[in-house]
């Protein structure tokens, strides 16, 4: 199999690779702020989608006999606005309060791209409930994760200390890490890219 994950994400390669997905990891040298700003009207749900499939068409039309593999993650707040990667801790910390106490949705989108076109696409979304924590908690949370965090959407790493965050999580645990994996899988299997 020759799979190209668009992305240099730590998290995506480190499952992808546990998973025992052969695959190498490129950047798609996509300018994703200004993706966002042309794709501003869409839903934080679309968005991904969006995001994850310029990723992959990018790098797909560099290397069209290659399988390349997009994905991209948003949250959406419980009154509907789209939140953005932390630029600094302060902003983070912001943030973080503001999701105190609250529900939210993630949505991590993947596309599979082949010749510069997409041949699947799948999202997939998790409600996931913060706890009322302390000013105090949250701030030992920011020294212990500060600056790992900050490349995060929504500030946190579920795979880490970020579990203490919340009170109730429901949803897959591989897609609130920033992949619907096993969807993923499913469907390398019916390309045969994977046994199955």
């Amino acid at each position: 199999m020759s799979l190209i994950l668009a992305s240099t994400s730590p998290t995506r390669r480190r499952m992808l690779a546990d998973a025992g997905v052969p695959h190498e990891a490129m950047s798609p040298q996509v300018d994703e702020e200004s993706a966002k700003a042309a794709l501003g009207h869409l839903t934080a749900r679309d968005l991904a989608d969006a995001l994850a499939e310029l990723k992959a068409t990018k790098l797909s039309t560099r290397h069209p006999q290659a399988l390349v593999l997009g994905c991209d993650s948003t949250v959406e707040t419980a009154d509907g606005r789209q939140l953005d990667k932390a630029p600094d801790r302060a902003s983070l910390r912001d943030q973080l309060a503001g999701l105190r106490g609250t529900t939210h949705k993630l949505w991590s989108a993947a596309v599979l791209c082949r010749g510069g076109r997409p041949v699947w696409r799948q999202v997939d979304g998790a409600r996931l409930a913060m706890r009322d924590f302390s000013d105090a908690f949250l701030d030992a949370y920011l020294d212990a994760e500060w600056p790992a965090v900050g490349g995060c959407v929504g500030g946190y790493r579920l795979e880490g200390r970020g579990a203490q965050l919340f009170a109730r999580i429901d949803g897959s645990h591989f897609t609130i890490l920033g992949l619907p994996l096993l969807p993923l899988l499913e469907q390398l299997r019916a390309l045969k890219e994977m046994p199955a």
